[in-house]
């Protein structure tokens, strides 16, 4: 059995080493490329586009591939289209691979809003110090905002556009809560703007903010397909797949998670 997983999350790289103990099984990790150097998953990888669904229908097919699991980022855009359509036309079972969103407790001030533009639209009258952890393609959203103070947090240096008063924290998580807790203070953010990434790995932004009774901006996730089985846990993916190969045919939604090996 060939299984195809798209993207270069956590989740990702679990599952590929998960799934690198399974017998007669072959795993082929697609990561995108915009990360210079990524961490490299389990099994085989290849880097870059596919181009379109036509391209990702005949790398399938060409590589005999027998089940796909989408686990890009929840922002990553048009590839969960991309990869529904593709599944459809060449006839292979997709699962979905999304670590569940965040929500918001008491204590929390969040400002949920639909986009970039309409999360740096709301600043002005939120603050002056604002922390962005939206990932380095996303500054250009917050560049006219000249009497605002940015501290972008990402794994790479970000390119122009850029916010005038910009500066770079160049990290990658898991981040802790006494490492959040002394960046807010240290850097006198009184605003933080974040993606619902979901996820432990950036969570602790969460708590510290609301500790320091700030406001968080969340950015909703973007529409996903309909009608994809949705795993929230690798290990769901993992039982997913086991049904594929016992079924020949797709499983619809992920059994109860198993217990682990």
């Amino acid at each position: 059995m060939h299984v195809l997983i798209l993207g270069g999350t956590a989740e990702a790289r679990r599952l590929a080493e998960l799934l690198s103990g399974e017998p007669d099984l072959t795993v082929t990790s697609s990561l995108a490329g915009r990360v210079t150097a990524p961490r490299p998953p389990a099994g085989e990888v290849r880097v870059g586009g596919f181009g379109g669904v036509e391209g990702l229908v005949t790398w399938v097919r060409e590589h005999a591939v027998d089940a796909i699991v989408d686990a890009t980022h929840p922002f990553a855009g048009t590839i969960g289209f991309h990869a529904a359509d593709a599944a459809a036309v060449a006839g292979v079972p997709l699962l979905a691979l999304r670590r569940p969103g965040w929500t918001p407790v008491e204590g929390d001030r969040w400002h949920e809003v639909g986009s970039l533009a309409e999360a740096a639209a709301s600043l002005p009258a939120l603050g002056r110090r604002i922390f962005l952890t939206t990932g380095r393609t996303g500054l250009a959203a917050f560049a006219g905002l000249d009497g605002l103070w940015f501290l972008a947090r990402s794994v790479e240096a970000p390119e122009p556009p850029c916010p005038s008063a910009l500066e770079v924290l160049l990290d990658r998580g898991p981040f802790t809560l006494d490492g959040e807790r002394e960046l807010l203070r240290r850097h006198r953010v009184d605003v933080l703007v974040t993606k619902d990434s979901g996820g432990a790995a950036t969570a602790p932004k969460l708590t510290a903010a609301r500790e320091a009774g700030l406001p968080v901006v969340v950015v909703r996730r973007p529409p996903a397909p309909t009608g994809v089985p949705v795993a929230p846990d690798p290990w769901d993916a993992v039982r997913w797949i086991r049904a594929q190969r016992t079924a020949g045919r797709p499983a619809g939604h992920p059994d109860p998670r198993p217990e682990p090996r």
